[in-house]
């Protein structure tokens, strides 16, 4: 079964790096890594870069595919999964989101994303973000939780293409957009689903809101104690054992038997 992975904001594929060697080690080579427009892809001129484009995006390149796929996605990427969840869930076999709490009726977006859903404070913080050479870049990056070499990949991507698509996501997003999309998050049941609950991510949410609304689509929710937003980065041999447990279980026809804080009871 093949496992397509998408990352969020403001990133490349690179931040997947260090998981791809541990799924390897547990037999899960067959990965297929999707960058969304702009974010270490090239951004169409007339792209709009909104979730409905990024949505229609994703249905687009999972329809290549021969058969469902294990869906995984992160950040920003994980809410494309979850728009592609609700509304194709022929395209998966099975779905992994970490950001499902931004779609409960109460979640509110963190400082940053609200920097960038304001017009003029957008464009400023970003061209912050993105100035000087990739040296400049990788460090600010190591300061929002990237390791080194992964920070100085990412930051070779990064300039006005992505600025603009993450002021036009962002801003696509802004409330009441994910309240509204979450209605319709019970959708996503039609597929097994995963939720990975880093407890130390402060930006999707509490970690109460994030069970909520994993229950309301049907989904395992699996603590991930003391890590955060990178999850993936920061503990990959925790990750990759999370999600292979996860994809074992639907193999043998029912959700692993993962505890909440992501390890086999057995």
């Amino acid at each position: 079964m093949t496992i397509v992975l998408v990352h969020g904001v403001p990133v490349t594929s690179a931040v997947w790096t260090p998981l791809l060697t541990e799924l390897a080690e547990s037999g899960h080579d067959d990965v297929a890594l999707l960058s969304p427009p702009g974010f270490g892809a090239p951004l169409p001129p007339d792209f709009g870069a909104t979730i409905d484009d990024y949505r229609n995006w994703l249905v687009e390149e999972l329809s290549r595919f021969d058969a469902p796929v294990d869906l995984v996605g992160q950040s920003m990427g994980g809410g494309h999964v979850l728009e592609v969840a609700m509304t194709r869930p022929d395209l998966v076999r099975s779905w992994v989101s970490d950001v499902i709490g931004g779609f409960e009726p109460d979640y509110s977006w963190h400082p940053v994303a609200r920097t960038w859903q304001t017009p003029g404070e957008g464009e400023r913080s970003l061209e912050e973000l993105f100035a000087g050479d990739t040296a400049d870049r990788a460090a600010r990056m190591v300061d929002w939780g990237i390791p080194e070499p992964v920070a100085g990949e990412v930051a070779l991507a990064q300039g006005p293409d992505m600025a603009r698509a993450i002021l036009a996501l962002y801003r696509s997003a802004a409330p009441p957009t994910l309240s509204e999309r979450g209605r319709d998050l019970p959708s996503a049941a039609a597929r097994p689903g995963l939720v990975p609950i880093p407890t130390e991510d402060l930006t999707v949410g509490s970690v109460a809101s994030r069970h909520r609304a994993a229950d309301r689509a049907g989904a395992r929710a699996v603590e991930l104690d003391g890590i955060g937003h990178w999850w993936m980065l920061e503990d990959p041999v925790r990750a990759a054992r999370v999600l292979a447990e996860f994809w074992s279980g639907l193999q043998r026809g029912f959700p692993a038997p993962i505890d909440d804080h992501g390890r086999d009871p057995r």
